[in-house]
Parts: structure tokens; sequence; C-alpha cells
């Protein structure tokens, strides 16, 4: 069974999202325009699929071990153990997974073929004025009284003379 095949936990949500089955997601995700988002939310959704897969082996292999029915002399210390480890990790990464799938859908929605030919929408009125310059002054010379013109001009009644 591969993973394209092999269920989710978040099949219905990707389903949901980009509308169609999941057969028609991964044909879709084939064809030289697919959304980025589909083609890197089927991906995480494999990984995904993979890593459920090993969290119920184990978690399986577990129940079966302390089954009440099992001999009490069968259990091993070191067996359960390393379940316990390899679980932890299979749950470790499945979080991940899921962590990363549900970022990618909340910041990279699907663009359905409709919504893709509709013109871009604006939330805020488009600017249709054009403000003049304003004028910046130019820096005070040095040494110069607070106040004073920056500019010389020696027909200028308002410049300050020189000494």
């Amino acid at each position: 069974m591969s993973t394209s095949t092999t269920p989710s936990s978040q099949d219905g949500r990707l389903v949901e999202i980009f509308g169609g089955s999941l057969t028609e997601l991964h044909k879709r995700v084939t064809r030289p325009d697919a959304p980025p988002a589909l083609t890197r939310a089927l991906e995480l959704r494999a990984f995904l699929a993979l890593t459920e897969v090993q969290v119920a082996r184990v978690r399986d292999r577990v129940h079966e071990a302390m089954a009440p029915s099992r001999d009490m002399g069968e259990l091993s210390a070191e067996e359960l153990r390393f379940d316990v480890q390899w679980l932890a990790a299979a749950l470790d990464a499945r979080d991940g997974y899921l962590t990363a799938l549900g970022e990618l859908l909340r910041t990279m929605p699907a663009q359905s073929e409709e919504r893709s030919s509709r013109p871009v929408e604006f939330a805020q009125p488009q600017i249709t004025t054009t403000l003049p310059p304003t004028a910046v002054p130019a820096p005070p010379r040095a040494g110069a009284p607070p106040g004073a013109p920056t500019v010389k001009a020696p027909d200028c009644p308002t410049s300050p003379r020189p000494r």
C-alpha cells in the first residue's frame, strides 16, 4: 500500500480545502499548473500517513504484549522500553507533520480554477491622488543661532550679515 492510498487523519480536511477526492488531488498535482500549496500539502500528507501507520503498528504491538491473556513471563522490559522509545519518536514526528500541514493550510490556501481567474481584490481603496512633494529644510549651519536661515543671500534682508 503506497502513502497515496494509505489513509491519514487529515484526508477529510485536505479534500474539503482543495475540493475533490484524494485520487483527484493526486492527479491534479501532476499537472504543470498545480498550485504549490497542493503539492506541498500532499507531500506532507504522505509523511503523515507513513508516520501514522508506524504509530499504529507500535501501539498495537505494545497492546498485544500487554494483553491480559498474555503470560507475564513473556513480558520483556527491554522490548517494551524500545517500543516506548519508538512510539515517542513516531508521535513526535506525527505532531511535527500535523503542525507543518496545519501551518501550510493556514498560510497558503488552495487556489481553485475559478478563484485564480478572478481579478485581484484589494482590501483597501486604491490611492488616486498624488500629493506635491514637501520641502525638506536644509540642516542648520554649524555655529548658526537657532532659527537662523540656512541659506546665505547677500541681498536678503533676513539673512545674517557677516561680522
